[in-house]
This record gives C-alpha cells, structure tokens and sequence, in this order.
C-alpha cells in the first residue's frame, strides 16, 4: 500500500531543490530513488500503526495519546528525512538500521560510501 501526504510542505525535497556536492550525477539517483524509498516505508509504517491505535480511541484521552504520537512521528520523520549532504550517510545508515533501507538499494554509490554506511548502521 502506498500513501501519498496531501500537505504540501511534507515528504522529502524534490531532486531538483537539493544536489549533493561531491557526489556523481548517477550516485544521487540512485539515493534519491533510495532516500524516497525509506520514506514511503517509514510513511506506510506510520499509517499501519495509525490504524492498529485508532482501533482502541474510546475516551478524549485516547484521541489526545493519538494526538502526541502523531506529533512525535511527523517530527522525527520531517527530522530525519532531510536530503542534504550534510550526514547523509548518517541518515542512511540510520535507515539501514531500523529496515526502511537494505544497503543493496544503494549500489551504485561509492564503495567507500557504501562501506561507511554499512559500518555506521551496525551501531
């Protein structure tokens, strides 16, 4: 299932809006393609557990439960998903770690690239 955000400030920045100093036209698609697709996991995953918590809304405190998790979601995933050089491989490293990105969906970076994140997402 794929969800698509309505609002137009959320989700990962356009390619067109943030290039990758250092990085080789084909090594930012291909983390583009990667970073976008991290997200549309994390989103998916985010609506999934929206609907198993919804389920269980039965008093005004529930919704307000709901209410702080939502807020707490939408500032780590808009925290995280940042698609700018600065820790970019933190940032894929990171999604390695928690399975919204298998380091095979980045080949075709740099082996060194590939090497640092694969260290990185083991801590």
């Amino acid at each position: 299932m794929t969800i698509r955000v309505a609002s137009p400030n959320a989700g990962p920045k356009p390619m067109m809006e943030t290039m990758l100093e250092g990085w080789t036209v084909s090594e930012q698609s291909v983390a583009r393609e990667a970073f976008d697709r991290a997200y549309g996991r994390a989103v998916d995953k985010l609506v999934v557990e929206v609907r198993s918590k919804s389920e269980h809304l039965d008093s005004a405190e529930t919704v307000w439960q709901l209410h702080d998790y939502l807020s707490i979601e939408r500032h780590t995933i808009e925290g995280r998903f940042d698609f700018r050089l600065d820790g970019i491989l933190f940032i894929f490293a990171s999604l390695v770690k928690d399975h919204l990105l298998q380091i095979e969906e980045l080949a075709g970076l740099d082996a060194e690239k590939l090497a640092k994140i694969e260290a990185m997402s083991r801590f």
